[in-house]
């Protein structure tokens, strides 16, 4: 009887230790499965931040990149061909430069020939004087004081441009001087008409000019040149009358000039814009 009760309590301890046993490996596994799950709930939690991460911020680089603004051009310079209107054009400046802003864009043409073409008027016809929107006022080949000449403005000469250039010729005239430099940076000179010294000219230096068209008030210290290029202190520009190329100017002064004139401008664009 008494190794009966032995045998028996010997049994139930093996009994209960196998179930403690047992107990004890489930919750190890359970264990080890919660933290499974949670290991790879991290993961997709992870790979979702990620793939967030990697699609939302390109787009807003993208974006950012797109929007950007670019960075301001405080200057440019172009090499334009010079051609000097001596000695057979005194007058004729604004043809002259018409031809240094052709051979710019690979026109084969000289200033003599420009000068046959360019509209003129007559310098005084009875009452009325000739008006430089019309054409070149007076005679452009010597400056007589019994067969004076004045000068001729953008219309006529954009006009004779697009002889050569066609629907290219960009005439700029009225914008503001963000417009020439808009164009000096794309690569293109710019003709233009300012003053005599660069610099504006004085109220005594104007005069009331009765045309067919209306009184205008004009001076005789009016220029034309091919502009080339800018800084932050300089308009630098090819001036037919200095016998070298890339003259400058107080860039102030020059705009002022410019101005008075009436902002006067003329260029070109590639042909394919």
């Amino acid at each position: 009887m008494r190794i009966w009760k032995a045998i028996m309590a010997a049994l139930m301890v093996f009994i209960i230790a196998g179930c403690t046993l047992f107990l004890i490996t489930e919750m190890k596994d359970s264990s080890t499965d919660q933290r499974a799950v949670v290991e790879e709930q991290k993961k997709i939690k992870s790979g979702n931040e990620a793939a967030d991460q990697s699609s939302a911020p390109l787009t807003v680089q993208k974006n950012r990149i797109k929007g950007r603004a670019q960075p301001a051009v405080s200057e440019k310079r172009l090499d334009a061909p010079y051609v000097s209107q001596k000695p057979e054009l005194p007058n004729g400046c604004e043809v002259t430069s018409l031809t240094m802003l052709l051979q710019f864009a690979h026109v084969k043409v000289d200033k003599m020939t420009l000068a046959s073409q360019i509209k003129k008027v007559p310098f005084q016809s009875g009452k009325f004087k000739g008006n430089p929107n019309d054409g070149f006022v007076g005679n452009m080949y010597h400056g007589r004081r019994s067969n004076p000449g004045l000068a001729v403005y953008h219309g006529p000469v954009a006009e004779l441009a697009a002889n050569y250039l066609g629907a290219r010729v960009n005439d700029l005239t009225g914008k503001p001087w963000s417009a020439v430099e808009k164009q000096l940076i794309a690569g293109k000179p710019v003709w233009t008409i300012t003053s005599i010294n660069f610099r504006p000219v004085p109220d005594s230096a104007w005069v009331d000019w009765r045309t067919r068209e209306g009184t205008m008030r004009i001076t005789f210290k009016e220029h034309s040149v091919l502009v080339t290029g800018f800084d932050k202190e300089h308009v630098y520009f090819n001036d037919p009358l200095a016998g070298r190329p890339g003259s400058k100017a107080n860039k102030q002064l020059f705009i002022k000039a410019w101005h008075q004139f009436g902002n006067q401008a003329i260029s070109y664009t590639d042909a394919e814009e």
